[in-house]
């Protein structure tokens, strides 16, 4: 079992930046990749990022490539997500999930057996 939440959205205007977090307790976190996901309002949840068990792979959407970036820190437990340049079709709840079953993952959500309760991030124009 992983535990998954997630912190640091907000209401932000755009060009701006903002850092989400997301802090897992059970399984052992360097086991596996962790990704992150969005939906936005009358939309279907799309892949934005993943980062591989020890950080050295990582792949993105192309709607946020150059902008977005991924981290983790094994040692906090803990996944990051650093939005910069934010723009308004980036409002959406943001979610992080963890692929427990393997240590690379990709953008497909059937890989991705453990979710968070999501946060609001909001890009006013």
């Amino acid at each position: 079992q992983v535990q998954l939440v997630e912190s640091g959205g907000g209401l932000v205007q755009a060009g701006g930046s903002l850092r989400l977090s997301c802090a897992a307790s059970g399984r052992t976190f360097s086991d596996y990749a962790m990704g992150w996901f969005r939906q936005a309002p009358g939309k279907e949840r799309e892949f934005v990022t993943t980062i591989s068990w020890r950080g050295i792979s990582t792949s993105y959407a192309n709607s946020v490539k150059g902008r977005f970036t991924i981290s983790r820190d094994n040692a906090k437990n803990t996944v990051y997500l650093q939005m910069n340049s934010l723009k308004p079709e980036d409002t959406a709840v943001y979610y992080c999930a963890a692929a427990s079953g393997t240590k690379v993952a990709g953008p497909k959500e059937r890989q991705y057996d453990y979710w968070g309760q999501g946060t609001q991030v909001t890009v006013s124009s």
